[in-house]
């Protein structure tokens, strides 16, 4: 009976090594709780959709499975951010990161966790001018596109409705200040003035002082490059309780129905711009996110997809998932030469991948690097009509 009972634990032992063999760990590190935990549900789970998509397939390394771990980096806590990401590095042994999410915490996982671990860290949401001077060996990635651009495409869409003057809010980090420098260096430059510019710290309950300053410089309509969850709805908050204003303009971190569902038509004619893309592949990725339960047109969701799809085709190509052999790879499955990947067909392009081919990850936001690992992107433009969002044009 000792001997059947050692025999059986043997076995058990040796299944569940064969199950572990079998499995790779991606770390999804996004904010789940903190100012924008309405949209990183969404954001998860179309990352968790491309995971799925490709375990599915049973094409990848021999028929290996994706398992993802998720962990919260509460998007403004970077002691706590730093402290998540050397959990699922070091415990949980995840072969890369699908993350982070807000550009402070993002920076700081990079910098004194991931690159001295050699980890691959691919954002779908940071967006920061500063990450493009990170010192990352080549292991930081963004699916979205820096802020450098989003500050000129809303510049050059005032301006194309007669837009001259505005006022400024910004969540006072490395994401808000980078988008309203951007943003005041090239709305100044086409002849825009800027009345006021005001930075406003999240957590607060009450913005009504900041409104009120921001009000006397003169302007009407106030830009608020804040957080949907925290002080960017605070300001919209205080500005329409007051009336000192009631026209916005928003950018990515306040994208989301939450804004709406709790304003409605108080909003209606807000201008707002997210990255985002109409192409066969974004309706593809709607379509596939529709199915599963996700947000249609949810921000930063198709950036998620195909963040998650790179790391996996990345592995595909190196035929591991040695973090340095996913690092090695990166490049070379989202840039041409090679058949071009779209959203669904992971399965194929990880079959062209095994047999030696190359591919061109299109994904659903036009992937496409420059040499240091970040997309140029487009915007949609979009504005608030009767209490919801609608697609203007995309930039």
């Amino acid at each position: 009976m000792r001997k059947i009972l050692l025999a059986a634990t043997i076995l058990a032992t040796m299944t569940g090594q064969a199950l572990a063999a079998e499995t790779i760990k991606i770390g999804v590190i996004l904010g789940f709780t903190g100012p924008i935990e309405s949209l990183t549900p969404d954001m998860a789970s179309s990352a968790e959709l491309a995971m799925k998509e490709v375990s599915d397939s049973g094409a990848l390394l021999g028929g290996k499975k994706l398992e993802s771990i998720r962990a919260d980096s509460t998007c403004v806590d970077s002691a706590a951010a730093t402290a998540a990401a050397e959990r699922l590095i070091t415990a949980d042994g995840v072969a890369a990161i699908m993350g982070a999410d807000c550009s402070g915490v993002t920076g700081a996982i990079a910098s004194n966790v991931a690159v001295g671990n050699g980890v691959v860290m691919v954002s779908p949401s940071a967006t920061s001018p500063g990450l493009s001077q990170l010192k990352d060996k080549d292991l930081f990635f963004r699916t979205a596109p820096s802020d450098a651009r989003q500050g000129q495409v809303i510049a050059a869409i005032l301006k194309s409705r007669g837009v001259s003057e505005i006022a400024v809010t910004y969540t006072n980090n490395d994401y808000g200040k980078g988008l309203s420098d951007s943003f005041q260096s090239a709305f100044t430059a086409q002849g825009g003035k800027i009345s006021m510019v005001a930075a406003h710290e999240d957590g607060k309950a009450d913005y009504s002082a900041e409104v009120g300053a921001l009000a006397a410089s003169g302007a009407k309509i106030l830009a608020v490059f804040g957080y949907i969850d925290q002080g960017g709805k605070g300001m919209i908050q205080a500005s329409l309780d007051s009336g000192a204003f009631d026209k916005f303009v928003l950018a990515d971190g306040m994208f989301g129905d939450a804004l709406t569902d709790a304003f409605g038509n108080d909003l209606n004619g807000t201008i707002a711009t997210v990255p985002g893309a109409e192409s066969q592949g974004a309706k593809t990725f709607s379509d596939m996110a529709e199915k599963a339960g996700i947000t249609v047109g949810g921000p930063f969701t198709g950036e998620s997809y195909d963040a998650a799809a790179l790391i996996a085709l990345a592995m595909q190509a190196a035929g591991s998932s040695d973090r340095a052999a996913i690092q090695s790879k990166m490049m070379a499955v989202a840039n041409a030469p090679g058949e071009k990947i779209n959203p669904g067909e992971l399965a194929k392009g990880l079959k062209i991948l095994s047999s030696g081919g190359e591919i061109d990850y299109v994904g659903a936001t036009n992937v496409e690097f420059n040499k240091i690992g970040e997309v140029f992107g487009s915007y949609k433009e979009m504005e608030i009509k009767n209490g919801k969002y609608e697609l203007i044009s995309v930039r």
